[in-house]
């Protein structure tokens, strides 16, 4: 197991600046995802901790030693690909055992390890075969078993559920979780699932652009963002947004804010807005409620979907030329092109300015 520290990390292509000046701090045996959309440099960074791109400036240290000029092979660390990258020609044993083969690691210690890694990933009945006699998640658990013979103190995976289809994703994803509770390691995981990234991780990193716009559990993420990026990044479906004006703030920091004529009241840190500004006001498609009563916010929603799953009911639609999506119940029989009017607290509202910055800290559930 292992600590890693990016102290001011920064990688240029040429003259392409990709990732900008990186300060990260994971601890010994977390789980820490990288996460982002495509291009913001989450395997980019990955690839710098596993010593497969060079650092431009900064420092990397793992168990507080520099790496920066380490090789790969001497880092202590296993990498697990997008693609399985196993070698056709051999078995599953072949492949598992081929690095420490090529090491000069004895033969007892081999089937030792290979031994304990098929146990772990259940592979036991599959070491005689070649890999095209494997489905998907059986290849990527060889992967993965490739990378636990070799005991390294840190994991790092690259995407490596996006070659699998839904219900073998879900089925990897539990068995990836299992892995880390038995085997104790620092993992490094880069996604740009944001599902992946709330069920697996102790510790999100959630980049765009080659910065790092928020660190922190799943549940720091989701319930307090940082901004309005990672407020529409984490959650499934996405966070809503309407657009607003504030029309006053009194000395205690309550707000008033004009949303399509009406007004709605919430407290938030008044420093970072001023009167007649345009606001964005966030709403989670679960806190959008049927029941109106007790509303702080009405809406008057036409629906264009309505997608029935069974347990849920998900309803996308439009109110003032913005679009949203409702969660609702799965008993829910609103049809497609039906009006509702539904209802929002002002509890479960989040509000951000013209910059994208959070003007609402929200308590975190504790366990």
């Amino acid at each position: 197991m292992a600590t890693i520290k990016l102290t001011n990390v920064i990688k240029r292509f040429q003259d392409i600046e990709t990732i900008h000046g990186v300060d990260l701090d994971l601890k010994d045996g977390e789980f820490v995802v990288f996460v982002g959309p495509s291009g913001c440099g989450k395997s980019t960074l990955l690839r710098l901790i596993a010593g497969l791109e060079d650092i431009t400036d900064g420092k990397l240290e793992i168990n507080d030693v520099n790496m920066n000029n380490v090789a790969p092979a001497d880092r202590g660390v296993a990498m697990v690909f997008q693609s399985y990258a196993l070698y056709p020609h051999m078995t599953v044993e072949e492949n598992m055992s081929f690095g420490l083969r090529m090491n000069g690691v004895a033969p007892e210690k081999i089937k030792e390890q290979v031994s304990n890694a098929a146990n772990i990933l259940q592979l036991n009945e599959l070491l005689d075969r070649k890999p095209k006699q494997l489905s998907g998640g059986q290849r990527q658990r060889v992967a993965i078993g490739r990378a636990i013979v070799r005991q390294p103190e840190v994991f790092l995976f690259d995407e490596p559920l996006s070659n699998l289809d839904a219900e073998l994703r879900v089925d990897m994803r539990i068995q990836i979780a299992q892995l880390h509770n038995k085997l104790k390691a620092t993992m490094v995981y880069v996604t740009h699932d944001q599902v992946e990234a709330m069920t697996l991780a102790d510790k999100i990193v959630v980049l765009r652009a080659g910065n790092v716009e928020q660190v922190g559990s799943p549940l720091e993420l989701y319930h307090n963002p940082a901004n309005e990026f990672v407020a529409g990044f984490i959650g499934s479906p996405k966070m809503n947004f309407l657009d607003g004006t504030i029309l006053s703030i009194d000395n205690n920091d309550l707000v008033a804010i004009d949303i399509a004529g009406q007004k709605l009241e919430l407290e938030v840190d008044g420093t970072k807005i001023s009167v007649n500004e345009t606001v964005r006001l966030g709403i989670r498609p679960e806190h959008v409620k049927e029941n109106i009563q007790e509303a702080d916010l009405t809406l008057n929603i036409d629906i264009d979907v309505a997608e029935h799953l069974g347990g849920l009911t998900y309803l996308y639609g439009q109110f003032e030329g913005h679009k949203l999506t409702i969660e609702v119940s799965g008993s829910n029989l609103t049809r497609n092109g039906e009006h509702i009017q539904v209802g929002i607290k002002k509890e479960d509202c989040y509000l951000f300015n013209r910059d994208g910055e959070a003007l609402i800290n929200r308590p975190v559930p504790a366990r």
